[in-house]
């Protein structure tokens, strides 16, 4: 099992470069991920990324394939970083090469990157 400080972190400033350089339909384009409640993605989301409620997982965890390429870079994201950090541990268990976390989540995006988004 992999611990938390096996995932690797992404800063928001470096996302934020990430989706700004980055076509969503490149070849290169990383496969973008919210753990986050659709309450929560109704709030506030960042373009591009799927949502996969953690509390919904029952309905993806057993087909995760079908959703996401186990071989490609894969930044997930929540509201602070815990939730993601438990998919990406999940998510490296299961095979995945190029997880990354989101350090602080879409709060931290909020305050560092575009303090226009709303924050909860």
């Amino acid at each position: 099992m992999y611990s938390w400080q096996d995932i690797p972190q992404m800063r928001v400033e470096e996302l934020a470069q990430r989706l700004q350089e980055t076509l969503p339909d490149a070849p290169d384009a990383p496969q973008l991920v919210d753990v986050r409640e659709r309450g929560e993605a109704a709030i506030v989301s960042l373009p591009g990324f799927k949502l996969l409620p953690l509390s919904e997982s029952q309905q993806w965890t057993g087909n995760i394939q079908e959703h996401l390429d186990p071989e490609k870079e894969t930044i997930v994201l929540c509201h602070h970083g815990g939730r993601s950090a438990q998919m990406c541990q999940w998510l490296l268990s299961q095979g995945f090469t190029q997880v990354k976390n989101v350090s602080g989540g879409i709060d931290a995006y909020a305050i560092a990157v575009d303090p226009s988004l709303p924050r909860y």
